[in-house]
């Protein structure tokens, strides 16, 4: 067993991944707070008590929300003012969450309330902290978020859990809350004042989405490379505008850094065309520019994994407390509202879109023996007529292609008021974040398809090139495990099952780790938008 140690301060988007992928094991990963943080959260709890005593009018504690801002609340309605809170906003709609995504959402709630600005108990805090260690996962549906006051439906359904109200999975049965608190040895918590509001406001859905989905983009856009090479090898494309000599005259680390991948991946392939061809000196722009685009869809994982680092170890809840001493300032502001996420959220979605479209083009280009110069046979089958080949992988892969299109409307450029015109705008970050995740999945399809056909490609290119043919440093394991799970397809047969295969060695990681264990780390890309190597 590891042990995460939160703070507010020092969380990673590793450490979400880590904690979300233990969903069907949550012994293995446990979360404790630091000492530091205990010393915060205990600080601050004091102040809302003292607060509270003196009868001072502090929004979400001795006032009602929203709309309701001005209604007094008397303290000894404190806890039914809490409690209210979660059960009136538990109104989320639509297909659930899946349970490592709740985890997420929790721990970063979690990490939030452990900066000690939000004036909750440490009694409740480690409550939530435990229902992580345990494996008490709310049940939260996934729609009714429209992200400004953070993502208050979603949370609270969160919270009615720790009330021991709504439902939750536990060990793999969907439960009333308190059972499952019950058979995980927890009891439920009490609200006090201030912490229904605590644990509703904030953004930690759409930033819990956003950390998984940026992650997951970050190795994707090397498996891309990886799927490019094997199609430039598949086509007899020649690695010249790889040339590190061009890419300094633009320099755009990112896409210095694709060109640098790309030569590795192809060292030693005798498969490439070369650079000297009198009768072929450049390629279709999917083969010769595959830096510049792909270097750019770079940039975007890059300002998704900065803004969202930062949100990671934010106070984003709202009114906010500020403790220095025997003074206490209560703060409300808008910390809450999820612009920084949209916009990121948006602009990711539109990154992998074109990775996507990208990949459809090459996918094409293999199957249509007219765009590659007849170096394949049509739609990758000898026996055309009677076998139709790969001819509708490439119809898949232009769904998909054409559906992100509609995905990539930012979400961000829509707003619509709520609370009776008290929250006038808000940032739909949570939908954003939700489109750029299915554009995730869209576009790991895609390579994977990508992969597929170039595979095949290679293994007719194999009949002129000679079986002693080399395939590049990188792009050799890739083809060896592909061929491992996926074979040769000689004649038509149905094709979706060796499809999902090679999905699922895209989703994993398996494919990319094979390729890192010959030709080392590719790079990527780390919170501050900077290359790294992992």
């Amino acid at each position: 067993m590891s042990t995460l140690r939160i703070d507010g301060v020092h969380l990673t988007i590793e450490d979400v991944v880590a904690v979300a992928r233990a969903w069907d094991c949550p012994e293995s990963i446990r979360i404790a707070l630091t000492p530091a943080a205990r010393s915060r959260v205990s600080r601050a709890q004091a102040a809302v008590e003292n607060l509270t005593r003196r009868g001072e009018t502090v929004y979400g504690v001795t006032t009602g929300f929203g709309r309701f801002k001005d209604r007094r609340i008397e303290p000894e309605q404190t806890a039914e003012l809490q409690r209210n809170i979660l059960r009136s906003h538990a109104v989320g709609v639509g297909p659930l969450l899946d349970e490592g995504t709740v985890r997420a959402m929790m721990l970063l709630r979690a990490n939030t309330l452990a900066k000690g600005h939000s004036g909750i108990r440490l009694e409740t805090l480690e409550t939530l902290i435990e229902m992580l260690n345990r494996g008490v996962h709310p049940v939260v549906p996934s729609q009714g978020s429209v992200g400004a006051s953070g993502d208050l439906a979603p949370l609270a359904h969160m919270g009615l859990v720790l009330i021991g109200e709504g439902e939750a999975w536990y060990r793999g049965e969907r439960l009333p809350g308190g059972e499952a608190l019950r058979r995980a040895g927890l009891q439920p918590v009490v609200l006090g004042a201030k912490e229904g509001v605590a644990l509703t406001n904030g953004t930690a859905l759409m930033t819990a989405i956003g950390a998984l989905t940026v992650h997951a983009a970050d190795e994707l856009v090397r498996l891309a490379d990886i799927a490019a090479a094997m199609s430039l090898e598949a086509l007899h494309g020649t690695p010249l505008a790889f040339d590190a000599r061009i890419h300094a005259m633009r320099p755009h680390p990112h896409q210095a850094d694709c060109a640098a991948h790309l030569r590795r991946l192809l060292e030693g392939s005798d498969f490439t065309r070369p650079p000297e061809d009198p009768h072929d000196v450049q390629d279709a722009y999917t083969l010769r520019c595959i830096p510049q685009v792909h270097g750019a869809v770079r940039d975007t994982i890059a300002y998704a994994m900065r803004v969202l680092s930062t949100e990671l170890n934010a106070a984003t809840d709202n009114p906010l407390l500020f403790v220095e001493g025997d003074q206490v300032a209560c703060l409300s502001g808008g910390n809450f509202h999820g612009e920084p996420i949209a916009l990121a959220m948006d602009f990711l979605a539109l990154g992998l879109t074109e990775l996507g479209n990208f990949s459809e083009r090459r996918i094409a280009r293999l199957m249509d023996a007219d765009s590659n110069g007849g170096i394949l046979p049509p739609f990758l089958t000898e026996h055309g007529g009677l076998h139709s080949g790969f001819m509708l992988v490439q119809y898949t892969a232009a769904a998909l292609a054409s559906e992100n299109k509609v995905l990539a409307h930012p979400a961000s450029a829509d707003t619509i008021p709520t609370s009776a015109n008290t929250e006038d705008h808000v940032s739909m970050g949570t939908t954003a974040a939700r489109q750029a995740r299915e554009v995730l999945g869209n576009v790991q399809t895609i390579i994977a398809l990508e992969l597929l056909c170039a595979a095949q490609g290679i293994d007719f290119r194999r009949k002129t090139q000679g079986p002693s043919a080399r395939l590049g440093r990188g792009t050799a394991p890739a083809y060896a495990l592909i061929r491992r799970d996926v074979p040769f397809i000689e004649r038509d047969t149905i094709l979706y099952p060796y499809i999902e295969a090679m999905r699922q060695l895209v989703v994993s990681g398996e494919l990319l780790r094979a390729v890192e264990g010959e030709v080392g780390p590719l790079a990527g890309v780390d919170e501050m938008g900077k290359v790294r190597y992992t």
